[in-house]
């Protein structure tokens, strides 16, 4: 007996912690680590509650108020961001890309049912249970030495980098050479970010932010 609660408690133990990415701060290369725990983002079931409205508006044929029911959520979910994104990143990544999904399928010119209707079963499942698939250890990946996603791979949010792009503007980095090609891609980016697609977003906004002059950092 001795022996199988000391296996229990070897095998419950946690072997490894959290790593996490800041935007725009690319930290040294880590080792693979494993966590037997992911923490929680907590109740989620009044995000759940909309999603199953939406399904249920989908399954009359009326993708048009089932996208304006799904709005519902992405409002509700983008005031949570900060909270929810603090308690669990990756977890909140794994929701994310999910939800974008489903945004997406209901806005297309000409949203395809069956589409609609798996991308709203996949969140809802993945509300129910967000443990990111890759949770034992991820990898944040950079473009340009710009961080593009978390430490999972979850693309950041595509407002966060185009805010910083503008902020970078404002304060003059762009040269007057650069500025044409900064601003096309700019506008790529916002293209995207409209239309949920986070990862190309977040892509332009990089090569945008690469061709600024460098911040001058001041003692």
């Amino acid at each position: 007996m001795k022996q199988l609660l000391l296996a229990t408690a070897l095998i419950a133990f946690p072997v490894a912690v959290f790593s996490g990415v800041e935007h725009f701060v690319i930290g040294a290369a880590a080792a693979p680590a494993q966590q037997s725990a992911v923490p929680s983002l907590g109740d989620l079931s009044k995000f759940a509650a909309i999603v199953s409205d939406t399904q249920k508006i989908a399954a009359t044929g009326d993708l048009v108020a089932a996208e304006t029911r799904i709005t519902d959520l992405e409002t509700a979910w983008d005031d949570a961001e900060e909270e929810l994104r603090a308690k669990a990143p990756e977890a909140w990544g794994t929701v994310d890309a999910s939800a974008d999904a489903a945004f997406s399928a209901l806005r297309t010119n000409s949203p395809d049912p069956a589409r609609v209707e798996t991308a709203l079963s996949d969140l809802q499942a993945t509300l129910a249970d967000p443990t990111p698939p890759d949770a034992a250890g991820g990898s944040a990946q950079t473009l340009n030495g710009i961080a593009v996603t978390d430490a999972s791979g979850h693309p950041l949010p595509c407002e966060v980098m185009l805010s910083d792009l503008r902020d970078a503007l404002s304060a003059g980095r762009a040269s007057d050479t650069a500025r044409p090609q900064i601003t096309d891609l700019q506008s790529k980016a916002t293209e995207r970010c409209n239309a949920d697609d986070d990862r190309r977003a977040d892509a332009f906004s990089a090569q945008a932010l690469a061709l600024l002059i460098p911040a001058q950092v001041t003692k």
